[in-house]
């Protein structure tokens, strides 16, 4: 059983791959890769990294980056603030003629 004493680990024996942090800032990491390659900055962004810091909490790096390349993590932002506020907008207005179908 885990719980046992012979089992608990001291810090002398913690591994990163007992941490769930860890598996969430690797998972976050990659979430993150995989859509930097989809709009073409995979090689904009070369310190991205999942780390953990000294208390153990899940971070993930960004690194330093170009000015070009923050406008255009800036415009992309936008662009998906836009989208996302279009689509609930639609989504409003299709639930409001539902409810006036309804009458």
């Amino acid at each position: 059983m885990r719980d046992d004493a012979t089992h608990r680990r001291d810090a002398a024996t913690w591994s990163l791959l007992d941490s769930d942090d860890w598996y969430a800032a690797r998972n976050a990491t990659t979430a993150l890769r995989d859509a930097l390659v989809r709009v073409g900055l995979e090689k904009d962004l070369p310190c991205l990294r999942a780390d953990l810091n000294t208390f153990g909490h899940g971070l993930v790096e960004l690194g330093h980056v170009s000015p070009a390349t923050a406008e255009r993590l800036a415009e992309l932002l936008r662009l998906a603030l836009a989208a996302g506020l279009r689509s609930l907008e639609k989504s409003s207005e299709g639930a409001a003629e539902h409810r006036a179908g309804e009458d």
